[in-house]
């Protein structure tokens, strides 16, 4: 049952941030549904346990996105060449798969997305809300 619990929070994740995407950008890809559940899901995981203040875990999972962001460029855009995004016309940027403009701009989406995380569970699964500390 717990799996089926984890993937329902990665699809939840994927959706919502394919439609930040498609506000953003206009467009989307099913890369960035999957990259984006795992995010979520990700972020949601840097508190699990323990009581970790909203702005350390909003820059782990800034981190944790641009980590993957980076793998997953370098795979879809790099290797198999679909061209899903390019930074390279950006400052800053590292083979135009990451920059630190996006870097900056994950850290706010992450806290939201801790907040979010939390909410799902509190409404899907009756998993009680923890405590936040902003610092």
């Amino acid at each position: 049952m717990r799996r089926w619990k984890e993937l329902l929070i990665m699809l939840l994740g994927g959706g919502a941030y394919v439609l930040v995407e498609l506000w953003w950008r206009g467009r989307s890809h099913i890369t960035m549904f999957v990259l984006g559940g795992l995010c979520f899901w990700l972020i949601g995981q840097l508190d699990r346990g323990k009581s970790v203040p909203v702005a350390v875990q909003a820059c782990e999972g800034a981190c944790v996105v641009t980590g993957l962001e980076l793998v997953t460029g370098l795979v879809v855009n790099r290797w198999l060449g679909l061209g899903v995004w390019d930074y390279s016309g950006l400052p800053m940027n590292f083979l135009g798969q990451i920059c630190l403009y996006y870097f900056l701009l994950w850290i706010p989406l992450s806290a939201a997305a801790v907040f979010l995380e939390d909410g799902l569970r509190r409404l899907l699964f009756g998993t009680p809300i923890p405590r936040y500390r902003m610092l």
